[in-house]
């Protein structure tokens, strides 16, 4: 297994993120999270720091940097106790904007891809449809081509940054006939005519907007089509070893924000005449999901040392992303325990990450995709890897 050597601009990097965490985000969390809206200032503020490009080629603004600083960024970010926060950042760095940076042509890329990096815009991507969710060859959405546009027709549904962001990278298809060979990617402008977007009341994540969108006759620019046509399958298959590696740090970070949090309560919380911290068997259960949290940690950083060599580690992120989830679940209700009947109210932050953290078993694939995956791996001697 591959450790992670840390170098000193790592290291200032991430104090200098941290300190903009809790000075720009961290103060303002209960408001979105209230309101059920990520103020547009903070992605500017992002962007102008750099935070927004940093796997991204200097010509469009961005840092080019090493992946570890997108570690970092994933960890710090999700110390916010906002889960709906980091995804959106998340969404935009790390699952929309790649497609643009790897298949868009200099147009798009100029267009919208830097402006992303800017944080003049923010991005999604639609690809979950109400009858499509982990099988994306079956999506209904149509995109038929009329001279120098594509008509789309069709929706989509829990697309994060869909009613408040300004365009979706979007999983249609150009030729329906051909099933998956058929799926290209789009970009759509959010506002363009015949789309239409709702609000999703969620369980968790509320400061993040997720939406249903309608695509009505909407008439797209040809010149919007991402990459070449028929090939949208093949690139969302590329592109989701990263969205779940992505996925698996935060859920890592996220348990980790939940220890540290529950470790603060049971250090000043008193019960028969004792410190919690004193209780043997919270001691132990807490030591034993620390345990836990550091073994699934050291295999996610050996598979972002994976991708920052550019190997395409599907049978790795996707055990990366099963493990992390479930882990992250089975950490965050052990802690919100330890608080009691305090512990089932909005005056502890633990209630919210109980509630933020339950999705992460199902974004990006959900479980029993990853088992699937990782069946046909295991059993059945697939390779991914070559494929």
């Amino acid at each position: 297994m591959q450790l992670t050597q840390f170098t000193p601009e790592h290291h200032a990097f991430r104090e200098s993120l941290k300190s903009f965490v809790q000075k720009e985000i961290t103060p303002f969390v209960d408001e979105w999270e209230k309101k059920n809206e990520i103020d547009r200032d903070i992605w500017k503020k992002m962007g102008d720091m750099g935070y927004l490009g940093l796997i991204y080629p200097e010509q469009y603004g961005g840092l080019d940097l090493d992946f570890f600083y997108s570690l970092i960024f994933c960890e710090e970010l999700s110390q916010c106790y906002s889960g709906g926060f980091t995804i959106s950042a998340l969404v935009i760095q790390y699952m929309s904007a790649p497609y643009l940076l790897k298949y868009g042509s200099e147009e798009l890329k100029e267009k919208y891809l830097s402006k992303v990096i800017a944080g003049d815009l923010v991005s999604a991507v639609a690809i979950t449809e109400p009858g499509a969710g982990s099988d994306v060859q079956r999506i209904k959405t149509t995109a038929i081509r009329d001279g120098d546009y594509f008509i789309v027709n069709g929706s989509k549904t829990f697309i994060t940054n869909g009613y408040y962001g300004d365009f979706f990278v979007t999983a249609v298809k150009t030729r329906p006939e051909l099933g998956a060979r058929g799926i290209s990617l789009l970009l759509i402008d959010r506002h363009a005519a015949g789309v239409t977007a709702n609000k999703i009341e969620k369980m968790g994540w509320h400061a993040s907007d997720t939406a249903e969108l309608g695509f009505n006759e909407v008439r797209v620019p040809v010149s919007h089509l991402i990459g070449e046509e028929g090939q949208g399958f093949r690139y969302l298959m590329g592109g989701l070893q990263l969205e779940r590696l992505t996925a698996a740090i935060h859920s890592v970070a996220t348990a980790e924000s939940a220890i540290q949090y529950t470790l603060a309560y049971i250090k000043e919380r008193s019960a028969f005449d004792k410190q919690l911290k004193d209780i043997q068997v919270i001691r132990h259960r807490m030591s034993q999901i620390m345990a836990e949290v550091e073994t699934v940690k050291a295999y996610v950083y050996h598979c972002c040392a994976l991708q920052n060599e550019g190997k395409y580690a599907v049978k790795e992120c996707s055990i990366a992303k099963l493990q992390a989830s479930e882990l992250a679940i089975k950490v965050v209700n052990t802690c919100l325990q330890f608080f009691g009947g305090y512990g089932f109210t909005e005056d502890y932050k633990i209630a919210r990450l109980y509630r933020d953290v339950r999705v992460g078993n199902i974004i990006g694939g959900t479980s029993e995709i990853m088992l699937e995956i990782l069946s046909k791996i295991f059993i059945d001697g697939v390779d991914y890897n070559r494929g």
